[in-house]
């Protein structure tokens, strides 16, 4: 159908052509009719296509198909039968309700346990744990390192020959103390370097961990 519609819409289009080189209106009413003509064989197959897709499948087709799904459906899906005996086996090795264990392998309650969890709920007190008591030396730590080190007693000949040094010290900001550099105190802090002068000018006092006083006296006797 297709071809003679193509073959008229070419015939058409020649006498188009030579209607237009004549200047005879005989061909162009000749090539309209073509055109027509291929038009409506155009929809005669169209609404034939149609027709035939809005009819119904036949009811063999649907009777092969439901005997392939009952066949399918009874080989379990996978084109083989499962035997009725494997079945039966298979129910057999299940245990029934209450016969899934001995009740002599279930563990007994620890009695302790439940002691303490009962009076921790009678006191309304929670058992204590790791991750407390670590939280709680870890506090300590924090407020060990924190704190400063004691004040160093300066004898009375040392603290007069540590007055006039401009020897180098370190102290910490808003920390109280002087100390030497390789005070071990000072691990992880920020220090300013000081002379010991004039720290002791500004109200700093010597460190009881190092002691910078009698260490400073020693090394200019």
């Amino acid at each position: 159908m297709l071809y003679i519609v193509l073959l008229l819409v070419l015939a058409a289009l020649g006498l188009l052509v030579t209607a237009l080189v004549t200047g005879t209106s005989l061909w162009a009413w000749v090539s309209i009719g073509l055109s027509v003509l291929a038009g409506l064989l155009l929809l005669a197959d169209w609404l034939r296509r149609r027709k035939r897709a809005d009819e119904p499948e036949p009811a063999e087709d649907a009777g092969e198909s439901a005997g392939e799904d009952d066949s399918e459906s009874e080989s379990g899906g996978g084109g083989k039968a499962v035997p009725a005996e494997a079945d039966a086996e298979q129910t057999a090795l299940i245990p029934k309700t209450g016969e899934l264990g001995d009740p002599a392998d279930v563990p007994e309650p620890d009695v302790a346990d439940e002691a303490e969890s009962a009076e921790a709920s009678e006191t309304g007190s929670e058992p204590e744990s790791g991750d407390a008591g670590a939280e709680t030396v870890s506090a300590e730590k924090k407020a060990a390192r924190d704190t400063p080190p004691g004040v160093e007693e300066t004898a009375a000949d040392d603290l007069a020959v540590v007055k006039e040094l401009d020897d180098e010290v370190v102290v910490v900001d808003e920390y109280p103390r002087y100390h030497l550099v390789d005070c071990g105190w000072l691990s992880g802090r920020d220090t300013i370097p000081i002379g010991v002068g004039e720290a002791r000018q500004l109200g700093f006092t010597p460190c009881a961990r190092c002691g910078p006083d009698a260490v400073l006296a020693a090394a200019h006797r």
